[in-house]
Protein backbone atom coordinates (compact mmCIF):
# COMPACT_ATOMS: atom_id res chain seq x y z
CA UNK A 1 0.00 0.00 0.00
CA UNK A 2 1.53 3.41 -0.57
CA UNK A 3 0.66 6.85 0.61
CA UNK A 4 -0.35 9.67 -1.30
CA UNK A 5 0.18 13.28 -0.73
CA UNK A 6 -1.94 14.86 1.64
CA UNK A 7 -4.71 16.66 0.13
CA UNK A 8 -7.83 18.53 1.15
CA UNK A 9 -11.15 18.29 1.55
CA UNK A 10 -14.43 20.11 2.19
CA UNK A 11 -16.00 18.76 5.53
CA UNK A 12 -18.11 16.69 6.40
CA UNK A 13 -21.59 17.74 7.37
CA UNK A 14 -20.99 16.61 10.52
CA UNK A 15 -17.86 18.76 11.02
CA UNK A 16 -19.00 22.07 9.06
CA UNK A 17 -21.94 22.18 11.85
CA UNK A 18 -19.43 22.47 14.78
CA UNK A 19 -17.01 24.20 13.01
CA UNK A 20 -16.15 28.06 13.94
CA UNK A 21 -17.61 30.80 11.89
CA UNK A 22 -15.31 31.46 8.55
CA UNK A 23 -14.02 30.41 5.46
CA UNK A 24 -14.26 26.65 4.91
CA UNK A 25 -10.30 26.00 4.56
CA UNK A 26 -11.44 22.16 4.24
CA UNK A 27 -9.91 18.84 6.30
CA UNK A 28 -6.67 17.31 5.25
CA UNK A 29 -7.12 13.77 4.01
CA UNK A 30 -4.47 11.08 2.75
CA UNK A 31 -4.73 9.26 -0.40
CA UNK A 32 -4.36 5.54 -0.19
CA UNK A 33 -3.44 3.26 -3.35
CA UNK A 34 -2.98 -0.36 -3.99
CA UNK A 35 -3.31 -1.53 -7.19
CA UNK A 36 -6.65 -1.04 -9.11
CA UNK A 37 -7.47 0.40 -4.96
CA UNK A 38 -7.81 4.07 -4.17
CA UNK A 39 -9.24 5.61 -1.40
CA UNK A 40 -9.16 8.87 0.30
CA UNK A 41 -9.00 9.12 3.87
CA UNK A 42 -9.60 11.91 6.57
CA UNK A 43 -5.98 12.13 8.14
CA UNK A 44 -7.00 12.40 11.64
CA UNK A 45 -9.29 9.14 11.15
CA UNK A 46 -5.53 7.45 10.75
CA UNK A 47 -4.37 9.77 13.55
CA UNK A 48 -7.09 8.18 15.85
CA UNK A 49 -6.94 4.75 14.40
CA UNK A 50 -3.11 4.75 15.14
CA UNK A 51 -3.85 6.29 18.82
CA UNK A 52 -6.34 3.50 19.67
CA UNK A 53 -4.27 0.77 18.07
CA UNK A 54 -1.10 1.91 20.36
CA UNK A 55 -3.80 2.13 23.54
CA UNK A 56 -4.50 -1.56 22.74
CA UNK A 57 -0.81 -2.71 22.73
CA UNK A 58 0.31 -0.49 25.77
CA UNK A 59 -2.96 -1.87 27.54
CA UNK A 60 -2.24 -5.47 26.30
CA UNK A 61 1.18 -5.11 27.80
CA UNK A 62 -0.67 -3.94 31.34
CA UNK A 63 -3.13 -6.87 31.03
CA UNK A 64 -0.65 -9.80 30.87
CA UNK A 65 1.28 -8.50 33.59
CA UNK A 66 -2.23 -8.88 36.20
CA UNK A 67 -2.48 -11.96 37.89
CA UNK A 68 -1.84 -14.04 40.97
CA UNK A 69 1.55 -13.80 40.16
CA UNK A 70 1.99 -10.13 39.15
CA UNK A 71 4.77 -9.39 36.00
CA UNK A 72 6.56 -5.96 35.11
CA UNK A 73 5.86 -4.64 31.43
CA UNK A 74 9.80 -5.42 31.05
CA UNK A 75 9.25 -9.28 31.88
CA UNK A 76 5.93 -9.64 29.65
CA UNK A 77 8.30 -7.82 26.54
CA UNK A 78 10.91 -10.07 27.14
CA UNK A 79 8.08 -13.01 27.38
CA UNK A 80 7.66 -12.08 24.22
CA UNK A 81 10.87 -11.12 22.45
CA UNK A 82 11.76 -15.29 23.70
CA UNK A 83 14.43 -13.37 26.28
CA UNK A 84 12.37 -13.72 29.35
CA UNK A 85 12.60 -16.39 32.10
CA UNK A 86 10.51 -19.88 31.83
CA UNK A 87 8.06 -19.05 34.37
CA UNK A 88 6.74 -15.65 32.52
CA UNK A 89 6.74 -16.95 29.15
CA UNK A 90 4.38 -19.38 30.77
CA UNK A 91 2.71 -16.99 32.47
CA UNK A 92 2.06 -14.54 29.13
CA UNK A 93 1.83 -16.95 26.06
CA UNK A 94 0.20 -20.01 27.66
CA UNK A 95 -2.34 -18.41 30.15
CA UNK A 96 -2.63 -15.08 29.88
CA UNK A 97 -1.98 -14.14 26.08
CA UNK A 98 -6.13 -15.87 25.43
CA UNK A 99 -7.64 -13.84 27.51
CA UNK A 100 -6.54 -10.81 26.45
CA UNK A 101 -6.92 -11.64 22.52
CA UNK A 102 -10.32 -12.79 22.97
CA UNK A 103 -10.71 -9.39 25.13
CA UNK A 104 -9.62 -6.91 21.68
CA UNK A 105 -11.68 -9.77 19.55
CA UNK A 106 -14.67 -10.01 21.43
CA UNK A 107 -14.43 -6.01 21.84
CA UNK A 108 -14.24 -5.34 18.05
CA UNK A 109 -17.05 -8.10 17.45
CA UNK A 110 -19.46 -6.37 18.97
CA UNK A 111 -18.33 -2.37 18.62
CA UNK A 112 -19.02 -3.81 14.37
CA UNK A 113 -22.47 -5.02 15.56
CA UNK A 114 -23.18 -1.77 17.29
CA UNK A 115 -22.14 0.51 14.43
CA UNK A 116 -23.77 -1.90 11.40
CA UNK A 117 -27.22 -1.31 13.87
CA UNK A 118 -26.96 2.12 14.02
CA UNK A 119 -26.35 2.82 11.09
CA UNK A 120 -29.65 1.21 9.94
CA UNK A 121 -31.41 2.55 12.31
CA UNK A 122 -29.69 6.06 12.06
CA UNK A 123 -29.79 6.42 16.12
CA UNK A 124 -26.89 6.17 18.58
CA UNK A 125 -29.15 4.06 20.49
CA UNK A 126 -29.55 2.02 17.69
CA UNK A 127 -27.25 -1.13 19.32
CA UNK A 128 -27.97 -5.30 19.74
CA UNK A 129 -27.87 -3.92 23.53
CA UNK A 130 -31.17 -1.73 23.19
CA UNK A 131 -32.62 -3.50 20.48
CA UNK A 132 -33.05 -6.66 22.15
CA UNK A 133 -31.11 -8.92 19.67
CA UNK A 134 -28.16 -9.33 22.44
CA UNK A 135 -31.04 -10.69 24.64
CA UNK A 136 -32.08 -12.70 21.98
CA UNK A 137 -28.77 -15.08 21.62
CA UNK A 138 -28.84 -14.99 25.41
CA UNK A 139 -32.15 -16.62 25.73
CA UNK A 140 -30.79 -19.16 23.31
CA UNK A 141 -28.03 -19.79 24.94
CA UNK A 142 -29.44 -20.19 28.05
CA UNK A 143 -32.19 -22.53 26.74
CA UNK A 144 -29.34 -25.04 25.57
CA UNK A 145 -27.55 -24.83 29.04
CA UNK A 146 -30.26 -25.04 30.97
CA UNK A 147 -33.36 -27.35 28.78
CA UNK A 148 -30.23 -29.52 27.40
CA UNK A 149 -27.99 -29.45 29.97
CA UNK A 150 -25.13 -28.77 27.54
CA UNK A 151 -22.29 -26.64 28.48
CA UNK A 152 -19.99 -27.02 24.94
CA UNK A 153 -18.78 -23.67 23.12
CA UNK A 154 -20.40 -25.11 19.92
CA UNK A 155 -23.82 -26.19 21.13
CA UNK A 156 -23.93 -22.83 23.22
CA UNK A 157 -22.97 -20.68 19.82
CA UNK A 158 -25.57 -22.59 17.97
CA UNK A 159 -28.20 -21.75 20.55
CA UNK A 160 -27.09 -18.18 20.67
CA UNK A 161 -26.93 -17.67 16.95
CA UNK A 162 -30.59 -19.09 17.02
CA UNK A 163 -31.57 -16.95 19.74
CA UNK A 164 -30.47 -13.83 18.31
CA UNK A 165 -31.95 -14.61 14.67
CA UNK A 166 -35.14 -15.68 15.80
CA UNK A 167 -35.26 -12.25 18.05
CA UNK A 168 -34.11 -10.37 15.07
CA UNK A 169 -36.47 -11.85 12.59
CA UNK A 170 -39.09 -10.92 15.27
CA UNK A 171 -38.58 -7.52 15.78
CA UNK A 172 -37.58 -6.48 11.91
CA UNK A 173 -40.82 -7.80 10.71
CA UNK A 174 -42.73 -6.13 13.80
CA UNK A 175 -40.71 -2.58 12.16
CA UNK A 176 -41.96 -2.90 9.05
CA UNK A 177 -44.42 -0.57 8.02
CA UNK A 178 -46.67 -1.08 4.39
CA UNK A 179 -43.07 -3.17 3.47
CA UNK A 180 -40.80 -0.26 4.46
CA UNK A 181 -38.33 -0.60 7.61
CA UNK A 182 -39.07 2.17 9.98
CA UNK A 183 -35.77 2.83 11.93
CA UNK A 184 -37.29 4.38 14.84
CA UNK A 185 -40.36 1.48 15.38
CA UNK A 186 -37.23 -0.91 15.27
CA UNK A 187 -35.88 0.49 18.12
CA UNK A 188 -38.97 0.52 20.12
CA UNK A 189 -40.13 -2.62 19.08
CA UNK A 190 -36.53 -3.86 19.80
CA UNK A 191 -36.84 -2.84 23.40
CA UNK A 192 -40.12 -4.41 23.87
CA UNK A 193 -38.69 -7.97 22.61
CA UNK A 194 -35.73 -7.29 24.93
CA UNK A 195 -38.11 -6.74 28.03
CA UNK A 196 -40.23 -9.70 27.01
CA UNK A 197 -37.39 -11.71 26.77
CA UNK A 198 -35.91 -10.85 30.18
CA UNK A 199 -38.87 -12.34 31.65
CA UNK A 200 -38.63 -15.30 29.84
CA UNK A 201 -35.15 -15.63 30.75
CA UNK A 202 -36.42 -15.15 34.14
CA UNK A 203 -38.96 -17.84 34.43
CA UNK A 204 -36.51 -20.55 32.93
CA UNK A 205 -34.36 -20.31 36.21
CA UNK A 206 -37.37 -21.09 38.30
CA UNK A 207 -37.14 -24.20 36.34
CA UNK A 208 -34.09 -25.39 37.10
CA UNK A 209 -32.25 -27.11 40.26
CA UNK A 210 -30.35 -24.41 41.94
CA UNK A 211 -27.22 -25.37 40.90
CA UNK A 212 -27.91 -25.66 37.63
CA UNK A 213 -29.42 -22.22 37.92
CA UNK A 214 -26.43 -20.60 39.62
CA UNK A 215 -24.40 -21.95 36.91
CA UNK A 216 -26.63 -19.82 34.58
CA UNK A 217 -26.57 -16.84 36.47
CA UNK A 218 -22.29 -16.84 36.62
CA UNK A 219 -22.81 -17.28 32.90
CA UNK A 220 -25.28 -14.24 32.31
CA UNK A 221 -22.65 -11.82 34.27
CA UNK A 222 -20.77 -11.99 31.27
CA UNK A 223 -16.90 -13.02 31.82
CA UNK A 224 -13.77 -13.75 30.41
CA UNK A 225 -12.60 -15.81 33.28
CA UNK A 226 -11.78 -19.53 31.94
CA UNK A 227 -10.93 -18.81 28.32
CA UNK A 228 -8.54 -20.31 26.71
CA UNK A 229 -7.18 -21.05 23.19
CA UNK A 230 -10.08 -23.68 22.65
CA UNK A 231 -12.52 -20.90 22.84
CA UNK A 232 -10.16 -18.23 21.17
CA UNK A 233 -9.46 -20.28 17.82
CA UNK A 234 -13.09 -21.25 16.33
CA UNK A 235 -14.00 -17.70 17.51
CA UNK A 236 -11.41 -15.95 15.20
CA UNK A 237 -11.80 -17.99 12.60
CA UNK A 238 -15.53 -17.23 12.76
CA UNK A 239 -14.88 -13.69 13.03
CA UNK A 240 -12.44 -13.31 10.01
CA UNK A 241 -15.32 -15.13 7.87
CA UNK A 242 -18.16 -12.56 9.58
CA UNK A 243 -15.58 -9.30 8.66
CA UNK A 244 -15.34 -10.32 4.93
CA UNK A 245 -19.30 -10.61 4.70
CA UNK A 246 -19.31 -6.82 6.51
CA UNK A 247 -16.75 -5.17 3.66
CA UNK A 248 -18.58 -6.72 1.53
CA UNK A 249 -21.79 -4.40 2.99
CA UNK A 250 -19.46 -1.74 3.96
CA UNK A 251 -20.52 0.51 0.94
CA UNK A 252 -24.29 -0.73 0.49
CA UNK A 253 -24.24 0.20 4.17
CA UNK A 254 -23.07 3.90 3.96
CA UNK A 255 -25.64 3.95 0.51
CA UNK A 256 -28.39 3.42 2.86
CA UNK A 257 -27.30 5.78 4.97
CA UNK A 258 -28.55 8.47 2.29
CA UNK A 259 -32.17 7.15 2.05
CA UNK A 260 -34.27 4.01 0.41
CA UNK A 261 -34.51 6.14 -2.54
CA UNK A 262 -31.18 7.51 -2.81
CA UNK A 263 -29.50 3.78 -2.62
CA UNK A 264 -31.98 2.17 -5.03
CA UNK A 265 -30.97 5.10 -7.67
CA UNK A 266 -27.16 3.70 -6.85
CA UNK A 267 -27.78 0.56 -7.79
CA UNK A 268 -27.90 -0.99 -4.11
CA UNK A 269 -30.55 -3.79 -3.42
CA UNK A 270 -31.68 -2.46 -0.63
CA UNK A 271 -33.74 -5.40 1.35
CA UNK A 272 -31.36 -7.93 0.50
CA UNK A 273 -28.31 -5.29 1.67
CA UNK A 274 -30.23 -4.58 5.01
CA UNK A 275 -31.60 -8.30 5.76
CA UNK A 276 -27.39 -9.03 5.19
CA UNK A 277 -26.59 -6.24 7.86
CA UNK A 278 -28.97 -7.81 10.36
CA UNK A 279 -27.67 -11.03 10.34
CA UNK A 280 -24.34 -9.86 10.00
CA UNK A 281 -24.57 -7.58 13.26
CA UNK A 282 -27.08 -10.47 14.77
CA UNK A 283 -23.97 -12.80 14.57
CA UNK A 284 -21.14 -10.93 15.54
CA UNK A 285 -23.21 -10.42 18.84
CA UNK A 286 -24.29 -14.07 19.12
CA UNK A 287 -20.71 -15.37 18.51
CA UNK A 288 -19.02 -13.22 21.45
CA UNK A 289 -22.20 -14.30 23.94
CA UNK A 290 -21.56 -17.49 23.05
CA UNK A 291 -18.32 -17.68 24.77
CA UNK A 292 -18.00 -15.17 27.40
CA UNK A 293 -22.14 -14.21 27.99
CA UNK A 294 -24.13 -11.26 27.35
CA UNK A 295 -21.40 -7.84 27.54
CA UNK A 296 -23.53 -4.93 28.01
CA UNK A 297 -22.90 -1.58 26.38
CA UNK A 298 -19.50 -1.95 24.57
CA UNK A 299 -21.50 -2.08 21.29
CA UNK A 300 -23.80 0.69 22.01
CA UNK A 301 -20.77 3.04 23.10
CA UNK A 302 -17.65 2.22 20.93
CA UNK A 303 -19.26 3.38 17.76
CA UNK A 304 -20.10 6.89 19.71
CA UNK A 305 -16.62 7.36 20.62
CA UNK A 306 -15.20 6.66 17.35
CA UNK A 307 -17.02 8.62 15.79
CA UNK A 308 -16.75 11.70 17.94
CA UNK A 309 -12.68 11.24 18.28
CA UNK A 310 -12.78 11.23 14.41
CA UNK A 311 -15.10 13.65 13.76
CA UNK A 312 -16.79 11.69 10.70
CA UNK A 313 -19.71 10.91 9.43
CA UNK A 314 -21.51 7.56 8.28
CA UNK A 315 -20.11 4.27 8.73
CA UNK A 316 -16.94 4.10 11.06
CA UNK A 317 -16.13 0.51 11.10
CA UNK A 318 -12.23 0.15 11.54
CA UNK A 319 -11.99 3.12 14.18
CA UNK A 320 -15.12 1.66 15.99
CA UNK A 321 -13.59 -1.79 15.96
CA UNK A 322 -10.21 -0.21 17.91
CA UNK A 323 -12.25 1.36 19.95
CA UNK A 324 -14.58 -1.38 21.17
CA UNK A 325 -11.18 -3.41 21.93
CA UNK A 326 -10.00 -1.02 23.73
CA UNK A 327 -12.96 -0.43 25.76
CA UNK A 328 -13.27 -4.08 26.31
CA UNK A 329 -9.59 -5.10 27.18
CA UNK A 330 -9.68 -1.79 29.46
CA UNK A 331 -13.00 -3.09 31.41
CA UNK A 332 -11.21 -6.71 31.69
CA UNK A 333 -8.55 -5.32 32.86
CA UNK A 334 -10.90 -3.69 35.62
CA UNK A 335 -12.13 -6.74 36.15
CA UNK A 336 -9.19 -8.60 36.55
CA UNK A 337 -8.31 -5.76 39.41
CA UNK A 338 -11.37 -5.39 41.37
CA UNK A 339 -12.42 -9.29 41.20
CA UNK A 340 -16.08 -8.72 39.11
CA UNK A 341 -17.02 -10.30 36.10
CA UNK A 342 -16.27 -7.85 33.07
CA UNK A 343 -20.14 -8.02 32.41
CA UNK A 344 -20.50 -5.68 35.69
CA UNK A 345 -17.94 -3.52 34.74
CA UNK A 346 -18.61 -2.66 31.67
CA UNK A 347 -22.96 -2.60 32.63
CA UNK A 348 -21.74 0.47 35.10
CA UNK A 349 -19.47 2.04 32.86
CA UNK A 350 -22.13 2.09 30.02
CA UNK A 351 -25.00 2.78 31.89
CA UNK A 352 -23.61 6.03 32.81
CA UNK A 353 -22.35 6.26 29.12
CA UNK A 354 -25.80 6.17 28.47
CA UNK A 355 -27.39 8.59 30.82
CA UNK A 356 -24.81 11.44 29.34
CA UNK A 357 -25.57 10.28 26.28
CA UNK A 358 -29.41 10.65 26.97
CA UNK A 359 -29.15 14.06 28.65
CA UNK A 360 -26.62 15.46 25.41
CA UNK A 361 -29.74 14.78 23.46
CA UNK A 362 -31.79 16.27 24.99
CA UNK A 363 -29.77 19.48 25.72
CA UNK A 364 -28.72 19.48 21.52
CA UNK A 365 -32.74 19.28 20.94
CA UNK A 366 -34.09 21.83 23.44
Amino acid sequence: MTLGRTIHRGYPSTVRRHAKAGPDRGYRAVALRRGRFSGVVPARTLTVCAALLLGVLVLGVVALGIGTVPLSPDRVIGAFLGTGDPQSRLLVLGWRLPRALFAVAAGAALAISGAIFQSLTRNPLGSPDVIGFSAGSYTGAIIVMLALGSTRYLDVAAGSLIGGGITAACVYLLALRRGTLQPFRLIIMGIGVAALLSSVNSALMLFVDSETAMLGAVWSAGSLNGLGTAQLLPMVLVLAVLLIGVAALATPLRQLELGDDAARALGTRVGLARVGAVILGVALTALVTAAAGPIAFVALAAPQIAHRLTRGSGLQLIPSALAGALVLLTSDTLAQRLGFPVGVITASLGGVYLAWLLADEFRRRR
